[in-house]
């Protein structure tokens, strides 16, 4: 009887250093998934990051380049507010000449007579 129990209890022993042996080795290759997923997320991680940087990048490029037409674009404005001013100007030059060669003409028409 003794004998018996001792060879169930060897038997039972190495079943279960079996199991346990097999949680082991799949507790490891849990673990090495677990790595695997976790450098995938951060080579995913570095490419979404990498492509927010670029498009930033690009983003401050263009938004530099349409600042610059602004800048273009208000000094142009500037300079054919200049030019309109200038042209008022000579509008009311002629109109004040087109009014003094009228008067000189009446004024010579009078000394004539």
């Amino acid at each position: 009887q003794l004998h018996l129990t001792m060879s169930e209890k060897n038997e039972l022993t190495k079943s279960l250093e079996m199991v346990q042996k097999e949680l082991q080795e799949k507790e490891s290759e849990m673990k090495r998934e677990i790595s695997e997923y976790k450098d995938k997320l951060l080579q995913a991680e570095k490419k979404h990051q990498d492509a927010l940087t670029e498009a930033n990048r690009k983003n401050e490029v263009e938004i530099e380049a349409c600042q610059e037409k602004i800048n273009l674009l208000e000094h142009f404005i500037s300079s054919q507010k200049l030019e309109i001013e200038h042209l008022k100007s000579n509008k009311e030059l002629n109109n004040s000449l087109k009014e003094t060669n009228q008067t000189i003409g009446e004024l010579l028409k009078t000394k004539v007579r």
